[in-house]
């Protein structure tokens, strides 16, 4: 049995299904992030493994032992907020020994406790001052020494990031990742930020309505979508959509153009080019006018005007297109997905 168990776990506030049968598994001392949309269910299945929300249907086994029915202060369940949820009153040193202080722990081993998560985070100096005199990243990293004090067999994160800057958010991302690599902790971690996913997931189960789409490494997401929701979601920029018919070997698209496409693809057909893969190409059959290029660093993006409308392509230095002036990419069939345009299943 994996050390986090989750059967046919379901969940309905009135006529809307937040949780529909979810079941997955996770392993000691790994990550899973669960990505997706607002209204995907991603916080509600959080709540639920934590005891906070009761199923309707489903169980929750944990290191072997079903916690479905105990509250949550019995699941040794540590939880960190997306409002960091610290007591205004408390110093950050009695927010962080709070629950070993309800707990009876005795004073010295919770000192001993708060000091080392302390100093593992870079929070000594702010062990005594209250929440309002410290700064967003820094109640933050209070709110997860608090859940580290605790010593937990399973570590809940919603959204934690969410309320802080672009650039304190990717540092602090960083130092999260390294802080449960070193505790050799189990995490089940909430975002709707595919880069939080990315690099912070050891998997990611990417939900849509209530379910779980697909789950994987990030790696196999970004690489294998088996439907196109899940291709579309990954991706910046988002990836390039053309919807036509295949037949022979081709594509031709609705505005015209004509790629090579599987000759085992017959009908009609959604193909799915990650900007990332374009490359130039004179004899390529993707073209039309640049519309713009915007520079990002070490890499630009090239919007052109094609017959099926604006597609983009990621270029990694060399000389870019000017706007107005002709393009032309091609993409190698291994990095083409296609999909069923009703279902949006996986074809090839």
């Amino acid at each position: 049995m994996a050390f986090l168990e989750v059967q046919h776990l379901s969940k309905s506030f009135g006529d809307t299904v937040a949780a529909d049968a979810v079941s997955f598994s996770l392993e000691r001392g790994r990550v899973l992030v669960l990505l997706g949309p607002s209204g995907s269910g991603k916080s509600t299945l959080l709540r639920l493994i934590a005891g906070l929300e009761t199923p309707d249907r489903g169980s929750v086994s944990l290191d072997g032992r079903d916690i479905t029915p105990l509250p949550p202060h019995r699941r040794d369940i540590a939880m960190v907020f997306q409002s960091y949820a610290l007591y205004p009153h408390m110093t950050a040193r009695g927010n962080m020994e709070f629950a070993l202080k309800v707990a009876g722990m005795p004073k010295e081993e919770r000192n001993r406790r708060v000091e080392e998560a302390a100093k593992l985070l870079g929070i000594e100096r702010l062990l005594d001052r209250r929440p309002a005199e410290c700064s967003g990243g820094e109640r933050q990293r209070i709110a997860l020494g608090r859940a580290i004090v605790r010593r937990p067999l399973l570590f809940l994160f919603d959204e934690p990031l969410s309320n802080l800057d672009a650039a304190l958010r990717e540092s602090l991302r960083v130092e999260l990742r390294s802080l449960l690599t070193s505790l050799g902790a189990t995490a089940v971690y909430v975002t709707h930020d595919q880069s939080e996913a990315m690099s912070l997931g050891d998997e990611v189960a990417l939900m849509r309505e209530g379910s779980i789409v697909q789950i994987g490494t990030p790696r196999e997401l970004f690489d294998g979508p088996r439907s196109l929701f899940a291709a579309l979601f990954l991706g910046s920029p988002r990836a390039n959509v053309l919807k036509g018919e295949c037949s022979g070997g081709v594509f031709r698209t609705r505005g015209g153009l004509a790629l090579p496409a599987p000759p085992s693809l017959s009908g009609p057909a959604v193909l799915v080019l990650r900007p990332l893969y374009l490359r130039p190409d004179p004899a390529g059959g993707l073209r039309g006018p640049v519309l713009s290029v915007e520079y990002q660093g070490g890499r630009s993006v090239v919007w052109f005007d094609s017959p099926d409308g604006p597609l983009s392509a990621v270029l990694d230095g060399g000389e870019l297109p000017r706007p107005g002036e002709e393009a032309a990419f091609s993409c190698p069939l291994s990095r083409a997905f296609w999909f069923e345009p009703e279902s949006g299943r996986r074809l090839h």
